[in-house]
């Protein structure tokens, strides 16, 4: 199992980065599928047209969000951490993603970074 860490620097502030990633309308906008999402803790949730689902673990409005993203065949636990940070007038993302199958864990270093974060700071310009 391998644990994936990022930082990426946006151009918007903690609320409107909060938004993009918790609002299912937000979500649509920037990735360009269906999104089904709640902050509400246990909930199910769904992205890029069920490519990425898993449960919604922790919200800390504007600050953190944390899930459980389901990998198929795994006993244990892939745990997303999402920490926003103001930073002058930008907002740093940390991003921490443990218990990644070694199998996926290119596809989705990768993915955080194109699909995830280049999507957003291209949203936010």
């Amino acid at each position: 199992m391998a644990t994936i860490r990022q930082k990426h620097h946006l151009n918007a502030t903690p609320e409107e980065i909060y938004i993009a990633l918790t609002n299912p309308f937000t979500i649509e906008l920037w990735t360009g599928y269906k999104a089904e999402m709640s902050e509400v803790p246990g909930s199910e949730f769904s992205m890029f047209d069920g490519d990425i689902t898993g449960k919604n673990l922790e919200f800390v409005t504007e600050k953190l969000i944390r899930q459980q993203w389901y990998f198929e065949g795994e006993a244990e636990e892939s745990i997303v951490t999402l920490t926003l940070k103001p930073e002058k007038t930008n907002t740093v993302v940390e991003l921490l993603h443990t218990h990644v199958p070694d199998e996926a864990e290119e596809e989705m270093r990768e993915g955080w970074k194109k699909m995830y974060f280049e999507a957003l700071k291209h949203f936010f310009k």
